[in-house]
Parts: C-alpha cells; sequence; structure tokens
C-alpha cells in the first residue's frame, strides 16, 4: 500500500505533502498516531540523506503530539531540517503540520549517520544528486 510520499528542497528544508486518507485512521476521523510517527521520521530521514550527504539509521525519536490530525481536513504537509551534524550523528526536527497551517506533532530524531563509503556499498546510497530529477 504504501504512504506514496514526494520530497522537496524548501530553503533549508525538506517538505511532503500528503493528503491523508481513512484507510490510516486510528481513531475516527484522526490519522493514526503511528502512521504520524513513521511519516515524521522518514522526512527525517530524506533530511540527512539530503543535507548530511549520506544514509542513515534512527538512533532515537521523542514525539510530541500536540493536535488531532483531521483526515477530513484535507492535506498536510511534512517539514524536517537538519538541527545538528557531525561525522556519526544528526539530529533532525521534524514538523507535521495541519491543513490549517497549525502545527500538530513534532519530532526530534537522532540519526547514526554511516560514513559515505559504507552508505554507497552497504546501503546503495546514491549520493544525494540522484535525489534530483534532470
Amino acid at each position: 500500500m504504501g504512504l506514496k510520499l514526494e520530497f522537496w528542497d524548501e530553503g533549508d528544508a525538506v517538505i511532503s505533502k500528503w493528503l491523508p486518507q481513512k484507510g490510516y485512521e486510528g481513531f475516527m476521523d484522526v490519522l493514526h498516531g503511528g502512521i504520524q510517527a513513521t511519516m515524521l521520521d522518514e522526512i527525517g530521514n530524506w533530511a540527512v540523506q539530503l543535507r548530511c550527504k549520506t544514509a542513515g539509521v534512527t538512533s532515537s525519536m521523542e514525539i510530541s503530539y500536540r493536535r488531532p490530525v483531521l483526515i477530513s481536513s484535507g492535506e498536510i504537509t511534512l517539514r524536517a531540517t537538519i538541527v545538528e551534524s557531525g561525522t556519526r550523528i544528526a539530529l533532525v526536527k521534524a514538523e507535521l503540520i495541519g491543513n490549517d497551517g497549525k502545527l500538530c506533532a513534532s519530532a526530534l530524531i537522532k540519526y547514526f549517520l554511516f560514513n559515505p563509503q559504507k552508505a554507497s556499498e552497504t546501503y546503495f546510497y546514491p549520493g544525494a544528486d540522484a535525489f534530483y530529477e534532470n
């Protein structure tokens, strides 16, 4: 089934737009919190791949659910920025923003980074330029 997210550069952030569907419902008309967590982690990982120019895996993730994401409210926006980055660890701030522009959920995510050679050889990381259409 998949979430079928697409990603774009927007200044220092990576963003995605997504239209919630009833199949991802937790409570009636509310997007399941696990789906929200998955999307926050996904947009965070894209920020790592594009901004840190390597692959990484989630080490820890702290989520704050602030408002329900109503499926009937329409399209949401995901946004991620690198807070800090070193050779082995990146800290990413990810946000889920409702159709009304209000913050619904946020996460502070720590990623363990692979060195670029290992990312390429072991995890098939194609390089940041491969994520852009020609």
